[in-house]
């Protein structure tokens, strides 16, 4: 019998975060150590009277991938998947690492090429409004937590499991600020950064997107970011870890990169594209049941009392403009010290609001 918890996780991606309908054509994505949670759901679309396709990945085929294409290989697009991704009503992606540092070796040129090639898939998707990514707990995570599997499913469920309706309703505060904000500024040790946010929009992260899920997040005006960051916590792309990163921005761009782990790495992803070296996302963590770092961006950004910058690409729906095949998210903790500031106002400061969500 499958864990109740699982069950519950999958009739929130089936029933709310994409609301399949009968008749509906539904992508299920899933990795092979999230079989049981793809079950639920399967049974749960079925129920629906709505038409899953499914897409299965095993251990071992993305690094055999990486390390055996050639670069025609690599730059041929994949026209299957851009006729799926144009015929489906919704998308159900399910993440369960089996190997959270698979691509650690592999030439990270490689990778920006590919998703260079795959990035107007993503968009046409992505467009459509109605897809959920969602994190397994499996023993590769937990390990990555230093946590036991059965830690990390209490950890993951306490942070997936929520009435999301309700969760919504807390985020209105903090969105109707952003909207109407004209200047962020961060506040930190070893941070003191600008942007503009005029003209934007927030999006509320309410369990439709993600899961877990709880942020709020607004587009940067691209030419806007002045000052410098360093962020608190490794910042980790394609299974890379990059520590003690620190980014310098002028005009809108980075001017420097530095890192303590992964300089190289750092600075090949940021010339990925015209795109990557400026800001996307503004987000601010409000999931608080979600407590520590597990060095799994999905849990990391929504940390409540941390805000996250991402280089690259901005979500289209609130305004953004700027266009990449990168979209990286990176973390600052502000619990124990640092505040954030909207047209001088503190709305945050060591991790608290100045409202009640």
């Amino acid at each position: 019998m499958a864990d109740p918890r699982i069950k519950r996780l999958a009739d929130i991606l089936v029933n709310y975060s994409v609301k399949i309908k009968k008749g509906d054509l539904v992508r299920l994505n899933f990795e092979e150590d999230g079989k049981e949670l793809a079950l639920e759901c399967y049974k749960l679309i079925l129920k629906r009277g709505a038409f899953p396709s499914i897409n299965a990945s095993m251990p071992g085929f993305a690094y055999t991938y990486y390390q055996n294409a050639s670069e025609a290989q690599l730059k041929k697009f994949p026209k299957l998947a851009m006729i799926e991704a144009k015929m489906i009503n919704a998308s159900i992606g399910i993440g369960a690492e089996y190997n959270t540092k698979e691509l650690t070796n592999i030439d990270p040129k490689k990778i920006s090429m590919r998703r260079k090639i795959t990035r107007t898939i993503t968009d046409v998707i992505i467009k459509k409004n109605n897809w959920v990514i969602c994190e397994f707990p499996t023993n590769a995570l937990a390990q990555d937590a230093e946590m036991s599997l059965e830690e990390f499913e209490d950890f993951a469920y306490t942070a997936t499991n929520l009435d999301w309706q309700k969760e919504s309703k807390k985020q209105d505060r903090l969105k109707a600020i952003l909207d109407k904000g004209k200047k962020v500024r961060i506040l930190a040790p070893d941070t003191d950064l600008t942007f503009s946010i005029a003209g934007r929009k927030a999006i509320k992260c309410d369990g439709h997107r993600n899961m877990p899920d709880g942020e709020v997040f607004i587009a940067p005006c691209e030419d806007t970011t002045e000052g410098y960051i360093k962020y608190t916590y490794p910042a980790i792309y394609g299974g890379r870890e990059v520590a003690g990163v620190h980014l310098e921005f002028k005009n809108g761009k980075v001017i420097k990169a530095t890192a303590e782990k992964g300089e190289d790495f750092l600075k090949e992803m940021i010339a990925s594209d015209k795109g990557s070296c400026k800001l996307g996302e503004f987000g601010v963590g409000v999931n608080f049941g979600i407590k520590r770092f597990v060095k799994q961006i999905l849990f990391d950004e929504k940390i409540g009392g941390t805000i996250h910058l991402a280089l690259g690409m901005a979500y289209p729906e609130g305004g953004g403009k700027n266009k990449s095949a990168v979209h990286w998210d990176m973390i600052k903790d502000l619990r124990k010290g640092g505040k954030v500031l909207v047209d001088g106002k503190v709305i945050q400061e060591n991790g608290k609001f100045a409202f009640k969500l």
